[in-house]
């Protein structure tokens, strides 16, 4: 009786995370394919096309001259870099808030912010941070 417990809540606490991971996956994948939202983007160019012009445009360096070295930083501190300053946006008097410096892609005006809007200003952050770390694609 007690193991048939254990495996019907393990058995759902598992599809739970199934589910959450797939969420997360179609959300990425949706908002990735839609045009940016970042001041300076052109017009109607999504995230991937952006990723793969800089893709690109590293290819076409010296790798001593930066090239994967930015895509590298942002594949390791771009993470964990979007949701401190996520935290931070929407909880600006929180402890994390005090001991993170400004930085001007930071989101603003999404203080107390409700749950279901968070993964939007979440994904505004990351386009906010690779156009910043990757810079400006060369053309389009």
């Amino acid at each position: 009786m007690i193991a048939g417990l254990f495996h019907l809540a393990w058995k759902f606490i598992w599809n739970t995370i199934i589910i959450m991971i797939c969420s997360c996956l179609i959300f990425i994948g949706y908002k990735a394919n839609q045009p940016m939202e970042v001041t300076g983007a052109p017009q109607d160019m999504t995230y991937v096309e952006f990723f793969q012009d800089r893709m690109d445009a590293a290819k076409t360096i010296q790798p001593s001259q930066c090239g994967w070295g930015m895509m590298l930083s942002l594949a390791a501190l771009g993470p964990i870099y979007s949701v401190v300053y996520t935290s931070v946006a929407v909880n600006p008097d929180g402890q994390l808030a005090k001991m993170t410096g400004p930085d001007p892609n930071i989101p603003t005006g999404v203080t107390g912010a409700k749950w279901f809007e968070i993964p939007g200003i979440w994904w505004n952050t990351v386009e906010r941070l690779s156009w910043t770390m990757l810079g400006k694609p060369a053309a389009y």
